[in-house]
């Protein structure tokens, strides 16, 4: 149900590296949720034509999903975390990262034919 989906105006790393990332982001997602690995979800879109500020300089949005609730501070750990783990990884600069962070009720999240509702 928890769902961490970047998109990058940057070149894709290396199929390798790109696996790592989406493993490291799925591992913490999970971490800082409580909730099982089993059901998160990672997505790297790059290449994506974006700007910020007004320039094409590498640029970086975040789109974290969970069913229930975030509490701010889950939501501030999270920011920092998962854009100093995306600066690392392919170098995107933490002040050109936006971080939206979303809750979903249960009956709007399906699965295996069903919701969470």
């Amino acid at each position: 149900m928890p769902l961490i989906k970047v998109q990058t105006s940057v070149t894709a790393p290396e199929t390798n590296q790109s696996q790592t990332l989406l493993k490291q982001l799925s591992a913490s997602l999970a971490k800082h949720l409580g909730k099982p690995e089993s059901y998160v979800m990672t997505a790297l879109e790059a290449n994506v034509p974006m700007t910020f500020a007004g320039t094409t300089d590498p640029v970086c949005f975040v789109e974290i999903k969970s069913i229930g609730s975030m509490r701010p501070q889950q939501t501030q750990a999270m920011s920092q975390d998962f854009c100093e783990q995306i600066n690392q990884a392919i170098g995107v600069p933490t002040n050109r990262i936006y971080i939206e962070f979303a809750d979903a009720q249960g009956y709007l999240w399906g699965w295996d034919g069903r919701t969470f509702g």
